[in-house]
């Protein structure tokens, strides 16, 4: 942490699903950087873990067991955060995933609206509760993590692609509400990402990394340059933006 350059030192941020995966690497790579993190999932072993790595290299970070799609769990957390490091400043919407993939004429209704849940409803209940945090420190910043899959579609995932897509709405709604009060909302579009919840999910639809000929894919470290640079620009800066790590809009 001594060759960062503290970008974020001072700030307090908020990162869901942060056991694992692209949540991870962002939550290591704020701290790095200065930030005060609350890692949230709802696996605690996995972000307790992660904490423990950043404690280790001298940063400073809490655990806080958090299922998204509960509003009494996403407001316990960001009371948690909060009350441990004096308000919050950043928020990364990161938790997701595709539990419903398939075609939709064999798809699992439950298994569907479960992914809307998790992506879309948590998206939702992670901002609202965030909002007056982020507007009693007079600013800051929400990132949403999107996918191309919510800009495109793509066979066999019409639920994530709808919960992606809603969200992305989500994003330039929230942007223009907040706009005044000096809070940006942007997205973060990964593109093909290492993760073994994206690894599971290519299993699912029949594909898989070695069809992906035409895209950077990206370990999940490599995606933390980019969160950085949103979270580092002025809070009456660019939003309403969709940052893509990706080649091609797919």
């Amino acid at each position: 942490m001594a060759d960062s350059q503290r970008r974020l030192e001072g700030k307090v941020a908020v990162i869901t699903g942060a056991g694992r995966g692209i949540g991870r690497a962002i939550s290591i790579g704020y701290a790095a950087e200065g930030a005060s993190v609350c890692c949230a999932a709802r696996t605690t072993t996995e972000i307790e873990e992660v904490v423990e790595e950043i404690r280790s290299a001298g940063g400073n970070a809490i655990t806080v067991q958090t299922d998204v799609t509960s509003y009494d769990d996403v407001e316990r957390m960001n009371k948690a955060a909060a009350d441990a490091f004096g308000g919050i400043d950043i928020v990364v919407i990161n938790a997701g995933g595709n539990i419903g993939a398939g075609p939709i004429a064999e798809s699992d209704p439950e298994g569907w609206v479960a992914t809307i849940d998790l992506n879309l409803k948590g998206a939702y209940f992670t901002a609202r509760s965030a909002i007056p945090y982020l507007k009693e420190r007079g600013g800051g910043k929400m990132i949403t993590i999107g996918s191309g899959i919510g800009h495109n579609g793509r066979p066999n995932t019409s639920a994530y692609a709808c919960a992606k897509a809603g969200s992305w709405m989500l994003t330039r709604v929230l942007a223009q509400e907040l706009w005044e009060h000096n809070i940006s909302v942007n997205e973060l579009v990964p593109g093909p990402v290492l993760t073994p919840g994206a690894i599971a999910s290519w299993e699912r639809e029949g594909t898989g990394v070695n069809t992906i000929t035409s895209e950077w894919v990206k370990e999940a470290e490599d995606v933390v340059p980019m969160a950085l640079f949103i979270a580092t620009q002025p809070d009456k800066g660019p939003t309403s933006q969709s940052f893509s790590m990706m080649r091609r809009d797919t």
